[in-house]
């Protein structure tokens, strides 16, 4: 009685039997779904699954056996999280043997295997067992894509979850997913090629005696060709399967005396793509590489960067050919040396001044920019770099200033000093006497103070900002450097009639002000508080500004230099004195000249924002002013229109000062409150009619 019990419990039942005939045998798809919800249910077991199909799994026609191994599969993959660890154990022998099958099975055999891969309860063992079996039984290449996909995604769930196991079969794994690749097409299978070929690298699997044939199998692809045809419902663009490879290539040095080579040949090509793409793998590869791999590549992978730079007429190569030359040096800079060992950054370097440094003495020549944005490509990769071409470049350069009188010529030149001085302020120096520029500040010194009193605005643009990188290198203006510098700014900013050096001159004094405070006010800020008692006697004599220009730029350069908490100190009590002496006693002031100041304070206060000092003392300093002269001027018998001006003023400020905290302003917001009281009753007085041009407080 137990034995029948047992028996019919395993034993499928009618309904399930007819679900398996109507999948196997009436080519319905829907029983398949139907019997994975009953056995998630509880309905069925597996085993009466297998059971039911039985016949169909024994049947002499390869279709009726697919048509079960299909419907055992879809079952499991609906159901793997379900299955008992001895229930995988005889499900993964069945499949293995299946494996064996006519070629119509197959396919049904890899999708139960996917089902299992995911199986938490996955034996120890078996990962590898599943693996061996089909790199023995399938020749995956000859398989439709979604059949070799399914192989992929069975292998990666291996290497995700059986990382030890897998690592356990040594170069066998990697020499059977070599076979298993081998061939490969379609992109969609070749994305997850590729990433299980970057995991065998970077997760060390072992490669054993097949490096080589990993590189070949993966570097067949290179350079990517692929273009995704119109409407492509998978969505994979060629860019997606370019960075994959890449990957891989870049993935590890072992790489490196078979793909070297491959990369010259590109670069070499005629095909754009090609070479974008080959020097965008060197950049990458030369993060994981060292001197090792790349000794033997040197001198030609210096002439293929130094043939694109100088010969193509396309921008992008260029940019990737100089991004790859900083990457090679920086790549020989970061290795460590024997102390026998040849040094193979100053022999590299060394090459490259031999090619370009001639070329900088012919600043009307084509090759004059080629050859310096190779020298500043390698120069920008280390402190060590920078030092060795600059202290070769810049005498050079120095000497080409002054034996070109031209200004367009000296412009280039001084346009490439410029561009090495910059690459001085990426590396720091404990030292001041290590600084590769200490030994050249004079004569630097002296060609800019040139440029900046030369008549072509061109070069006293370069001037200006040349001497601004000087001044942000420590210790290198001297005080007598920094007077001249100042007298210069002032001239260029006040004094010189084309608005590009001015506007220039004024941002280069903001920059220096807050490097060299003492400077500028010792040298400049007394020169601007000379010229608004100038300004400010024209106006009382009733005149006006004698030049509208000279005001406001000499309001603007104010607000420009106010970088600085001791410098604000000096600027804002002199802005707001101009304020007051304008609408006072008998001198009139139009209302374009107070709109002026008001937008150098406002300049100043959004100056004061970065240094809590600064704003702190803005705050205190300007508000109670603005706000007595905002009130005055609402006051009967004055004009409500500048009382309006002011208050626009204060607003502006307030809001540019908010940073400070809501407390901070509680005496100023007290103030602006009774301050609305007071004009809201004075504007409902009568305001004179007609327009006022001038505005005048008794």
């Amino acid at each position: 009685m137990a034995a029948a019990t047992a028996l019919e419990a395993v034993a499928p039942t009618g309904a399930l039997w007819g679900l398996v005939q109507d999948f196997v045998m009436g080519q319905q798809e829907g029983p398949a779904d139907q019997v994975a919800a009953d056995v998630k249910s509880g309905s069925y077991t597996i085993l009466q699954v297998v059971e039911a199909l039985g016949s169909s799994l024994e049947n002499p026609e390869p279709r009726t056996r697919a048509r079960g191994v299909q419907l055992l599969s879809q079952v499991l993959l609906q159901c793997h999280s379900l299955l008992l660890e001895k229930e995988v154990v005889h499900l993964i022998l069945f499949y293995e043997n299946r494996l064996k099958d006519h070629h119509l099975v197959i396919p049904s055999v890899l999708q139960g295997l996917r089902a299992l891969s995911l199986c938490v309860a996955l034996p120890s063992g078996l990962a590898v067992s599943v693996l061996k079996a089909i790199f023995q039984e399938v020749h995956v290449q000859s398989l439709p894509q979604v059949d070799r996909h399914t192989v992929y995604s069975i292998i990666t769930n291996f290497m995700r979850t059986r990382e030890e196991e897998l690592k356990g079969l040594g170069a066998d794994f990697t020499f059977g997913f070599i076979q298993v690749m081998d061939g490969e097409k379609d992109p969609r299978n070749l994305l997850v090629a590729f990433r299980i070929v970057h995991d065998l690298i970077s997760r060390d699997y072992s490669l054993g005696p097949f490096v080589e044939e990993l590189f070949e199998v993966t570097s067949c692809y290179f350079p990517i060709d692929f273009t995704p045809p119109p409407n492509d419902p998978y969505g994979i663009q060629r860019e997606d399967l370019i960075l994959s490879l890449r990957a891989v290539l870049a993935s590890t040095p072992r790489f490196a005396e078979f793909l070297l080579p491959l990369l010259i040949e590109k670069v070499d090509s005629e095909l754009l793509s090609a070479k974008l793409d080959s020097l965008q793998t060197l950049n990458a590869c030369c993060a994981v590489y060292g001197q090792k791999e790349l000794k033997d590549f040197l001198p030609s992978l210096w002439a293929s960067i130094r043939r694109e730079v100088f010969q193509t007429a396309s921008e992008r190569v260029e940019a990737e050919g100089l991004a790859a030359l900083n990457s090679l040096t920086a790549c020989l800079s970061r290795s460590v040396l024997r102390a026998d060992a040849e040094d193979l950054l100053d022999s590299f370097l060394s090459n490259i001044l031999q090619d370009c440094r001639h070329h900088l003495c012919e600043p009307d020549m084509k090759l004059v920019w080629p050859s310096a944005k190779l020298l500043q490509a390698a120069a920008g990769a280390s402190a060590r770099a920078c030092d060795h071409i600059t202290s070769n470049v810049l005498p050079l350069l120095l000497e080409q200033f002054h034996k070109h009188s031209q200004s367009n010529q000296r412009r280039t030149i001084l346009e490439m000093i410029l561009g090495f001085l910059k690459l001085q302020q990426k590396w720091s120096y404990e030292d001041k006497d290590e600084r590769p520029l200490s030994g050249f500040k004079d004569q630097l010194c002296s060609l800019v103070f040139t440029a900046l009193t030369d008549a072509s605005t061109q070069l006293q643009l370069v001037g200006i900002r040349t001497l601004t990188v000087l001044g942000a290198q420590p210790d290198l203006l001297s005080p007598g450097d920094l007077e001249l510098a100042v007298g210069h700014l002032y001239r260029l900013s006040f004094l010189e009639e084309d608005s590009q050096s001015w506007g220039a001159a004024l941002e280069a004094s903001g920059t220096l002000a807050s490097l060299y405070p003492v400077a500028f006010s010792s040298h400049l800020v007394p020169k601007l508080a000379k010229e608004l008692c100038i300004e400010e006697s024209d106006m009382a004599r009733g005149d006006g500004p004698t030049k509208c220009s000279q005001h406001l730029r000499c309001l603007q350069a104010l607000s420009a230099i106010s970088t600085h908490p001791s410098i604000v100190q000096e600027t804002l009590p002199l802005l707001l004195q101009h304020l007051r002496q304008m609408n006072k006693g008998n001198m009139a002031a139009g209302t374009s000249e107070i709109i002026a100041v008001c937008q150098s304070l406002q300049q100043v206060a959004e100056k004061c924002q970065r240094d809590p000092e600064s704003c702190w003392y803005f705050h205190q300093t300007a508000i109670p002013c603005l706000l007595s002269l905002a009130v005055q001027a609402s006051m009967p018998g004055n004009f409500l229109h500048l009382a309006a001006l002011l208050l626009s003023c204060l607003l502006l400020v307030l809001n540019s000062t908010a940073t400070l905290g809501v407390s901070r302003f509680v005496p100023a917001e007290s103030s602006f409150i009774a301050f609305v009281h007071i004009t809201s009753f004075h504007f409902k007085q009568k305001v004179p009619s007609q327009p006022m041009a001038r505005t005048k407080i008794n």
